[in-house]
């Protein structure tokens, strides 16, 4: 586990947002390609389920990291600037990944997967 103040904190947030980003419009067309739910169901589907399921996962961890990040970055009041800086950027890094998972995800809970 990186340290809160390790540098690649600043970029990772963002990394793992574009990962589940891919990965969420990839598995929504593979699965629509592969074996489309029945249509009736709306967004009642096995394949909704699984996105919504990541979608849980992946805001869980960015918020995690983002309250980490910021307990961090108040608890260092002795330490070096640029620490300090490090962890309150990569906290609201963190939160920005967080927010713009829950906004993207959210019409999994609405939508039919396949049209």
């Amino acid at each position: 586990m990186l340290a809160p103040s390790h540098p690649l904190q600043l970029a990772l947030g963002l990394v793992v947002w574009s990962v589940w980003f891919v990965a969420i419009y990839g598995g929504l067309s593979v699965g629509c390609a592969l074996a489309p739910p029945d249509a009736g169901l709306g967004a009642r589907t096995w394949l909704n389920g699984l996105l919504a399921a990541l979608t849980a996962i992946t805001f869980a961890w960015l918020a995690w990291q983002t309250r980490r990040c910021w307990r961090a970055a108040r608890s260092r009041t002795d330490d070096a600037p640029s620490r300090r800086f490090i962890t309150t950027l990569s906290a609201g890094i963190y939160a920005a990944a967080a927010v713009s998972t829950l906004v993207i995800g959210i019409p999994i809970l609405g939508l039919p997967p396949c049209p």
